[in-house]
C-alpha cells in the first residue's frame, strides 16, 4: 500500500467525477423536462419493463425503498406513474406508468446526445467503459441500507 495517497490516483474519485460529468451532460434537458437525473433512471427501468413491483424497481436501480419511495412518490404527484397495492398480495406495491410518462420517452435521444455530445469518447471506447463498469458493480457485494450514502446525507443508499 502506497503512503502517499492521491485523490487523482482513487478510482473511486475517478468514478464519482465521472458520473457527475455524465450527469452534468444530462441537466439541462432534465431541467426541462422538470425530472431529475434518479427520476430519469426510473422512467427507463419502466420503459424497459412496465408494472414493477417497488421491491424490484429498487434492485434494478441498486436503490432501497427510503431513497426509492420519496423518488415515486414526486413522479406520481406529477403524474407520470401510479402506485398501487398488488390485488392478490396487498404488501406488494406496483409500479406502471401513465401515457404522460410513456411520452416522456421520446426525450430519451435527445438526453443521450447530450451525453454524447460532452463525453469525448468513441463508440468502442462507450462500450469497453460501460462494460468495466459493469463488471465492478457485479464484483462488489451491494451495501446494506444502514452502510450510509454516498452524498453525505446519512440515508440509505447503496
Amino acid at each position: 500500500m502506497q503512503d502517499d495517497i492521491r485523490l487523482d490516483d482513487q478510482l473511486c474519485f475517478a468514478l464519482y467525477s465521472a458520473s457527475r460529468v455524465a450527469q452534468g451532460a444530462y441537466r439541462e434537458v432534465l431541467d426541462e423536462l422538470d425530472l431529475t437525473y434518479p427520476q430519469w433512471l426510473v422512467l427507463i427501468a419502466l420503459w424497459e419493463r412496465d408494472g414493477q413491483s417497488v421491491a424490484e424497481l429498487g434492485e434494478r436501480l441498486l436503490l432501497d425503498s427510503g431513497t426509492l419511495s420519496p423518488l415515486l412518490r414526486r413522479l406520481e404527484a406529477r403524474g407520470v406513474l401510479v402506485r398501487e397495492r398488488s390485488h392478490p398480495d396487498a404488501r406488494r406495491v406496483v409500479v406502471t406508468l401513465t401515457d404522460e410518462g410513456r411520452a416522456l420517452r421520446g426525450h430519451a435521444g435527445e438526453l443521450q446526445r447530450c451525453l454524447a455530445a460532452a463525453v469525448p469518447l468513441s463508440a468502442d471506447e462507450v462500450v469497453v467503459l460501460r462494460t468495466l463498469a459493469r463488471r465492478l458493480v457485479g464484483a462488489v457485494p451491494a451495501q446494506e441500507p444502514s452502510s450510509g450514502r454516498t452524498d453525505g446525507s446519512g440515508g440509505g443508499h447503496r
